[in-house]
């Protein structure tokens, strides 16, 4: 009765057919807006996906440091040990995971890709395949505008995933909808959606399409105007015969094979250069504090980009610096989320960790100067300092070492450790007394040999 009264009631959108906008772009992210469907050549006004990944220089830079700086730092699987410190765990799962995730990428190609994926999507998905004992065997990364999280009706989380062209020949019969303990799944912050990350590129992405507009008006500009680089000025009226003659005496000692020539000016002519006008600086002013938002969306500093900003006293500093900021929260994030996919319990017990020294690798000074200082203080053996440099190991270089005369405080004056307690005297006697003198046997009345004589009687009477 109510499709007859109403007859749009409850009638769904069919394939093809017109949808009002905003559109969702899958492949490309971002959204088409609704001002596209006013227009029936929309692909030829030059709109630009809104909130989708655009390309530009200052973010594929950003994206770069993080993506190529952890894929540069490798993995290892940490165990506490019982005196306090901590071992690597060769064999686990782990630790063939980070030796080859699987059979197409390196674990290089795996976190380059991952988190790239991370920052300029906001979420980062991978398939787990498992062993017959249910021990993870490979992850394979998939696109993150073709996966999505969903919630059943039991608050049981599950994951549709997609864009994996290996996956998709390998299973080609099977939807990729898994449970969430087959996903490995990194994401940025949230918004209502909790199973949804966020990229740094909404927040920068005026700062983006500000520096694309520019970009995009300057080379309009440029490919319209044909402005040359000298012109030749002069007060007097000119026929246009004279402008051509001129025009073809100049070109004939400036272009071609006579380019650098002398050419003569009479009647008043004079070259005036065309240079860069007060608005091409101010445009490229404009342009340098667009990048500055990018790189502080991403919380990269400039210097780690080689642009801008007061220099560091060292790599190191410099690293360290980047190192308290963006990049350790990356390096933890993942850290993280590889700690709960492998049913790690998480430091100090048991963890995986990116080893950030690598990073150092070309500041030889540096790394001899931390080694040499963390050896004289005790901190570490000989050996584990050349392991660092791999060199072999020496003999009686597994113990830390400690200069003579770096004592406990409670050594005191005369630098003697402390006596134990069971060579101090007792508290209410002095240690100028003599000891008790065994008893007089005559007191008594018995000789030691009567005593004697008397238990083996009584033992003989038994």
């Amino acid at each position: 009765m109510l499709a007859k009264i109403f007859p749009s009631w409850g009638v769904k959108s069919q394939e093809g057919e017109y949808r009002p906008g905003p559109w969702h772009l899958p492949y490309t992210g971002g959204w088409l807006p609704s001002d596209v469907g006013n227009n029936l050549n929309w692909w030829q006004c030059g709109f630009n996906p809104v909130g989708g990944y655009v390309t530009s220089s200052m973010v594929e830079a950003c994206v770069s440091a993080y993506s190529q700086t952890i894929a540069m730092c490798p993995g290892n699987h940490w165990l506490k040990t019982d005196k306090g410190g901590r071992e690597r765990v060769e064999l686990s799962a782990l630790t063939r995971f980070l030796n080859k995730p699987n059979d197409y990428q390196t674990i290089s190609d795996f976190v380059l890709n991952l988190v790239r994926s991370l920052y300029t999507r906001g979420n980062a998905y991978a398939l787990i395949l498992r062993t017959r004992r249910f021990e993870i065997d490979s992850m394979h990364l998939m696109t993150p505008d073709l996966c999505a999280a969903h919630v059943a009706y039991n608050g049981e989380i599950f994951y549709s995933l997609g864009g994996n062209n290996v996956i998709s020949q390998r299973l080609p019969n099977e939807a990729l909808v898994v449970p969430a303990r087959d996903v490995f799944h990194v994401r940025l912050h949230t918004g209502h959606d909790h199973l949804k990350g966020h990229s740094p590129l909404e927040a920068a992405a005026l700062s983006i399409a500000a520096n694309s507009a520019i970009a995009q008006s300057q080379i309009q500009f440029f490919l319209n105007q044909s402005r040359p680089s000298t012109v030749l000025s002069t007060d007097m009226t000119l026929t246009k015969e004279q402008v051509e003659q001129l025009r073809e005496a100049w070109n004939k000692q400036a272009q071609g094979l006579a380019s650098g020539g002398t050419p003569i000016l009479t009647s008043g002519l004079k070259p005036v250069s065309m240079g860069s006008s007060a608005r091409d600086s101010q445009l490229a002013e404009l342009l340098k504090m667009n990048d500055q938002d990018i790189a502080l969306a991403f919380r990269v500093p400039l210097q780690i980009l080689g642009i801008g900003g007061s220099p560091f006293a060292s790599t190191e500093a410099l690293m360290q610096f980047w190192l308290a900021g963006g990049l350790n929260f990356a390096l933890n994030h993942v850290e993280k989320a590889f700690d709960r996919t492998f049913g790690l319990w998480g430091e100090p017990d048991e963890y995986m960790e990116f080893d950030t020294s690598v990073l150092l690798r070309s500041m030889l000074k540096d790394r001899v100067e931390s080694y040499a200082a963390g050896t004289r203080a005790g901190i570490f053996a000989p050996n584990e300092a050349r392991a660092e440099f791999e060199l072999d190991k020496v003999e009686d270089g597994d113990e830390p070492r400690m200069q003579q005369q770096d004592v406990p405080l409670s050594y005191g004056a005369e630098l003697e450790p402390p006596k134990p307690a069971a060579d101090l005297p007792p508290p209410d006697q002095p240690e100028d007394v003599p000891p008790e003198s065994p008893p007089d046997e005559s007191a008594t009345g018995f000789s030691s040999e009567d005593i004697f004589t008397r238990i083996s009687d009584q033992a003989e009477l038994h």
